[in-house]
C-alpha cells in the first residue's frame, strides 16, 4: 500500500512559476514509477508528466513539455512537479499516482492516487 499527498498548488499568474510535491509513505517508494496527471473543470483527467523508478527515464504530455519538469527524491519518498511559465490552460486539479508498471502515459497502469492539488493559473 501506498498513500500519496501532494501541496504546492495554489493560485498564480500566468508566466509565474510553482512547484508541486507528492509525498509518500511506504518503504517500498523507489519501487514505483510515478506519475501527474490533471483535470481541468469538465474535462477528462489527462497525462502530464511520468518519471521511472529510478529517475532515470522521463515523460512529458507535449502540452508541458519545455515547462514542466518531473524529479524524485527516493530518500525523502517524494516526487515533484517544477512548472514554469504556467499558463491558464494548466488550470486544473493536479494528481500524483503510484505504478508497478513502467512510467507510461496510461492511467489504468496507476494503482494509487492521491487526493489532488488545486492549481489555478490567472490571465
Amino acid at each position: 500500500q501506498v498513500q500519496l499527498v501532494e501541496s504546492g498548488g495554489g493560485l498564480v499568474q500566468a508566466g509565474g512559476s510553482l512547484r508541486l510535491s507528492c509525498a509518500a509513505s511506504g518503504r517500498t517508494f523507489s519501487s514505483y514509477a510515478m506519475g501527474w496527471f490533471r483535470q481541468a473543470p469538465g474535462k477528462e483527467r489527462e497525462f502530464v508528466a511520468a518519471i521511472s523508478w529510478s529517475g532515470g527515464s522521463t515523460y512529458y504530455a507535449d502540452s508541458v513539455k519545455g515547462r514542466f519538469t518531473i524529479s524524485r527524491d527516493n530518500a525523502k519518498n517524494t516526487v515533484y512537479l517544477q512548472m514554469n511559465s504556467l499558463k491558464p490552460e494548466d488550470t486544473a486539479v493536479y494528481y500524483c499516482a503510484a505504478s508497478t508498471n513502467r512510467a507510461r502515459p496510461i492511467q489504468d497502469e496507476y494503482d494509487y492516487w492521491g487526493q489532488g492539488t488545486q492549481v489555478t493559473v490567472s490571465s
